[in-house]
């Protein structure tokens, strides 16, 4: 269909649509390299586009249409991005899951997605054995064979490799379809469902990469089931640069990975910076091919580390439901700063009823933007979280900021109830429902601690049930295979009732202040660590 593109805000279909890019990147320039991979494979745009289509017919011969909601559960790697290209390649819509997802927050993600079909890693395959399944009816199982699930179909890693050229779509793919639905942590209930267009991750890899060029290529050390791992992979893509795929960061073996794949930018979250320039210094601060990273927050080790490692510095404020509306330049200051807003983004600090705060004080970030579909059109199923994020025509973040006279904008806390920690974004709300499935346990509410690194540490303040007693580390061990590593309590305080408003809700406020008593107990030095589980790794 041809279309004559009036609204010069909206980019046509060729710039943003993942099926034509691809074809453009791969019929311009086919021999250069687009992925690089941790066990050393590398894929040209055209063996890309080779790989994209091939997966995409072994999803149209599954049954899959265009429109219809798929599930990835996989870690970054090669077949990570081949479902999610060979997806879009059709016009279905890729929902990636969590690796750390198990037992009700799983089931709530498989319930809310409406997909009939997952393609999993066999490691992660036997999670959903003994779980409500949903609508779901199919699976791919990803690195080895699986055992079959009663009620469900499951075929091997060969079904998404067949001979033969996709079918024709059944209509265009325009830019305003929804590209992925991304699940981001709820603070006063579920994970939600983000509901992401092409325009929407077209532009938060744009503005978040404006730096970068088509001779960058941008390591993936976050997963891409977080918009922190997917808005790389396709900010390239769309520059026509490449990517590097790795399993995680790992701060001993950073530098020689960034060398042995090239790897020109980066993105360094949380404590990343700070455990890097913690190290002895050696001669592999300056034999290395970084020349950018993006530094989330912007902390005192900016200068350092740009200064140690001969690296630019930039700085971002973004989130899964928005497009990088706070941007840095090169080498930002003053310290702690997101930096400002950006060309074509409305921002605003206000209080409670969106009435603006003064200069100088914190208050609710609020956001719009002047292309249309440039940020969320709303969470998947669930209209009232969507109604009250988007009140009044702007979209709520949920966290405080203020702005000083300069125009930089500083991030000051959460606003809501969510804790972030080892770079996850934890719903309270998900903890709590779990420690009180423990049957001794009355009541719980979950609140960020600080740690000694960065970011924080997870709470659990309980009360009992009458007659019962609790060991704290039952409790861990109770936890542990019900919910994801990064969410299991550091901390465990039994207190005789959790303080209350006359309303009866929780006062989480005062718990937070408390902090770590003196009657708190700690896993760590009981000596319980929890680590997160290696899936499908690369040795």
């Amino acid at each position: 269909m041809t279309r004559t593109w009036h609204d010069t805000r909206i980019p046509a279909p060729e710039a943003c649509v993942l099926r034509l890019v691809l074809e453009r990147r791969a019929a311009e320039t086919p021999d250069k390299v687009f992925a690089i991979f941790a066990d050393g494979t590398r894929w040209t745009y055209r063996q890309t586009l080779q790989i994209t289509r091939q997966a995409a017919l072994g999803f149209q011969r599954l049954g899959v249409r265009q429109g219809e909601h798929v599930l990835s559960w996989l870690p970054n790697g090669p077949d990570a991005l081949r479902v999610w290209f060979g997806l879009n390649y059709i016009g279905a819509v890729y929902v990636p899951v969590n690796l750390a997802y198990r037992g009700r927050i799983l089931e709530h993600v498989l319930d809310n997605s409406d997909a009939a079909l997952i393609v999993a890693h066999a490691d992660l395959h036997g999670r959903l054995a003994d779980i409500d399944r949903a609508r779901l009816k199919q699976s791919v199982v990803i690195g080895a064979a699986a055992a079959a699930i009663p009620g469900m179909t499951t075929h091997g890693a060969e079904a998404l490799s067949p001979s033969g050229e996709p079918a024709p779509l059944e209509r265009d793919i325009l830019p305003w379809h929804t590209q992925t639905i991304i699940y981001t942590s709820g603070t006063t209930g579920p994970s939600k469902g983000v509901l992401t267009s092409y325009v929407h991750l077209y532009t938060a890899s744009t503005e978040s990469f404006f730096f970068l060029g088509a001779d960058d290529r941008f390591m993936l050390n976050l997963p891409m089931f977080h918009v922190g791992g997917a808005a790389p992979a396709y900010g390239m893509l769309l520059l026509g640069g490449s990517i590097s795929v790795v399993d995680a960061f790992d701060t001993a073996s950073f530098w020689q990975v960034v060398t042995k794949t090239e790897a020109t930018s980066t993105v360094l979250l949380g404590v990343m910076a700070t455990f890097l320039v913690k190290r002895a210094p050696g001669p592999e601060d300056r034999a290395h091919t970084l020349r950018s990273a993006i530094m989330v927050p912007l902390c005192e080790d900016s200068e350092v580390f740009s200064q140690r490692f001969g690296c630019d510095i930039y700085t971002v404020f973004n989130m899964t439901e928005v497009s990088s509306p706070i941007v840095s330049g090169r080498n930002p200051g003053p310290l702690t700063t997101a930096g400002k807003p950006r060309a074509g983004v409305e921002v605003r600090i206000v209080d409670e009823n969106d009435c603006e705060v003064a200069p100088g004080e914190a208050g609710e970030l609020i956001v719009r933007t002047d292309r249309p579909w440039a940020m969320n059109h709303g969470y998947y199923k669930n209209p009232e979280a969507t109604a009250r994020a988007w009140r009044n025509g702007w979209f709520h973040t949920g966290d405080a900021f203020r702005a000083d006279a300069e125009g930089n904008y500083f991030f000051v806390d959460r606003m809501k109830d969510a804790i972030r920690r080892r770079g996850e974004n934890i719903s309270s709300f998900e903890v709590e429902t779990e420690v009180c499935a423990h049957p001794a346990v009355k009541e719980a509410a979950a609140v960020a601690v600080a740690s000694e690194h960065a970011e924080d540490e997870v709470l659990i303040a309980v009360s009992l049930a009458d007659g019962a007693s609790l060991d704290p580390a039952e409790l861990i061990h109770f936890l542990v295979p019900r919910m994801a590593h990064f969410m299991v309590p550091r901390y465990v305080r039994i207190v005789p009732e959790l303080p209350k408003t006359p309303t009866q809700k929780v006062q989480k406020h005062l718990l937070r202040s408390d902090g770590i008593t003196a009657d708190t107990w700690d896993r760590e030095a009981a000596g319980i660590r929890i680590r997160r589980e290696k899936i499908g790794r690369v040795a």
